[in-house]
């Protein structure tokens, strides 16, 4: 069950939510929910990840329940999406390449079915940031045939799960600027690289295994940043990712926004909604071009700056419901309760307990933004 606050508090933050509300007329996201992290444990922002580092959040590999927290999740708060990170490296017991190790893919399979067991929709996140081992997918790093391969074996074997989503690649960033590439010539290589990640590997490979309708997540660079998401190129390259048949049908894009002073997720305190400079501008550019993006990771600490302001981020995202498909916490899991960002609910009793932040301000039945609890 979730922690009881008072309502005064709670009604509070609702009501400075409330100014928010302009253009749009509010209406249900359709998906919120929680990373469910720890297969992508021991990976590094380089795209370094050791295998043997992941903490998987089962409890027969671990000893952490998170089958039991994804049934809290869905049962006590109105959550309707896990992301369920895993390391490449994971997948292919530390081997470029493109083919699954078949005992870490049964791991990670494990938490794939536990998710789905719940109702949810589950999202595949490959959480490399467009390397490997600190090399450049397609530049010195693995080839985009052997990233075509891995999504394809991916894909064939979820093919037929209409409530699993296929997360490209978690956070690119840092892609070197300029050069000629065949397809394309003088374009700003970090668009060269999302489309190589969207149409020209992922998206096309995911198709022709026989995931045909089920969404794909389009990762911008910059660490899929919400905010500069049009200033970084990452919109103008995206925009023009395709399916096979040319449709951009469920092709969702990514982003992220985290709001600590510098966007980082790596402090307490919260200091904006980022309405004005993030989710204003994204929205716009979404409803001018027809596409849609989704919130898969956003949060901050169990503090009362966070409470105000992720509730106000929120609200005004369920504003704009018609681009934005809803949002995802920063996270649970195999972390610890006492991370700067743990959405990991205690279990006490016989009952599980959320973080303030969860309880006052992201879960569906406190906001009653949510499709699932509308």
């Amino acid at each position: 069950m979730a922690i009881k606050f008072s309502y005064s508090f709670v009604a509070a933050a609702l009501s400075t939510a409330t100014i928010l509300v302009n253009a749009q007329t509010s209406a249900p996201l359709q998906f919120a929910g929680v990373n469910i992290a720890g297969f992508d444990f021991g990976c590094s922002t380089d795209g370094t990840c050791i295998a043997s580092n992941a903490v998987p959040p089962i409890h027969q590999l671990s000893g952490i329940d998170g089958l039991g927290q994804m049934q809290h999740f869905v049962k006590d708060d109105g959550y309707n999406v896990f992301r369920l990170p895993v390391g490449w490296q994971y997948l292919t017991n530390d081997q470029m390449t493109g083919v699954l190790d078949e005992t870490h893919f049964a791991n990670y399979n494990m938490l794939v079915s536990d998710c789905l067991s719940t109702g949810a929709h589950c999202v595949i996140d490959i959480h490399n940031y467009a390397r490997y081992n600190g090399q450049i997918i397609g530049q010195g790093g693995p080839s985009n045939e052997i990233f075509a391969e891995l999504w394809s074996n991916i894909a064939s074997h979820w093919k037929n799960e209409t409530k699993v989503i296929f997360g490209v690649m978690n956070e690119p960033h840092d892609i070197p600027h300029l050069g000629k590439v065949r397809y394309v010539f003088l374009v700003h290589r970090p668009q060269m690289i999302l489309r190589i990640l969207g149409d020209k590997s992922a998206v096309t490979a995911i198709r022709k295994a026989g995931a045909t309708t089920q969404m794909i997540l389009l990762p911008g660079t910059d660490y899929t940043s919400a905010k500069t998401f049009v200033s970084s190129g990452s919109a103008d390259a995206l925009v023009a990712v395709r399916n096979p048949d040319n449709t951009t049908t469920n092709l969702i894009m990514d982003v992220h926004k985290y709001l600590d002073s510098d966007g980082s997720g790596t402090n307490t305190e919260c200091v904006t909604n980022a309405v004005e400079d993030t989710w204003h501008p994204l929205t716009t550019w979404l409803r001018a071009n027809g596409r849609r993006a989704f919130n898969t990771e956003t949060g901050g600490g169990n503090v009362e700056s966070c409470v105000t302001y992720v509730l106000q981020e929120i609200t005004y995202q369920a504003t704009q419901s018609d681009v934005i498909l809803g949002y995802v916490g920063w996270a649970a899991g195999s972390f610890s309760t006492d991370y700067v960002l743990s959405q990991v609910p205690s279990y006490s009793g016989n009952s599980w307990n959320d973080t303030l932040l969860v309880s006052m301000a992201m879960s569906p039945k406190t906001n009653k933004l949510v499709a699932s609890v509308a």
